[in-house]
């Protein structure tokens, strides 16, 4: 609010978007760290999440740097950056999955909930 009030709308946009995309990044480098260390079985998860979610930003960061170039408007590299974040939940579930000993493979049963909710949705178009 405060770059909001004293630089406007577009300069407290960019700063603070790419400001937390750098900081999503180093969340998930210290993510990665943690899971080299064997400190947590989470944090591969959390690596990917947090990665996911630096590249997703990133992604809308440059593209609002760069003035919304065509060539990034309808590009299917957006969808790496969407894999990545993918990856990340994917492991939380299987995680989530194995700490309350659910039957093998029954993690993903949410993960499948979710996408055939979305296309439910994507063919409706609410």
């Amino acid at each position: 609010l405060l770059l909001y009030a004293g630089l406007g709308y577009e300069a407290a946009y960019r700063i603070g978007y790419g400001a937390f995309t750098l900081m999503a990044a180093m969340v998930s480098l210290t993510f990665l760290w943690l899971w080299m260390q064997r400190a947590t079985p989470l944090a591969m998860g959390m690596a990917f999440g947090w990665a996911g979610a630096a590249s997703v930003m990133g992604w809308w960061w440059v593209y609002n740097l760069l003035d919304g170039p065509v060539a990034m408007t309808n590009s299917a590299a957006l969808f790496l950056c969407l894999s990545v974040y993918f990856v990340g939940a994917v492991l939380h579930f299987s995680v989530i999955g194995r700490s309350l000993g659910l039957a093998k493979g029954l993690w993903a049963v949410p993960v499948g909930v979710a996408l055939a909710l979305s296309a439910l949705l994507h063919a409706v178009r609410f």
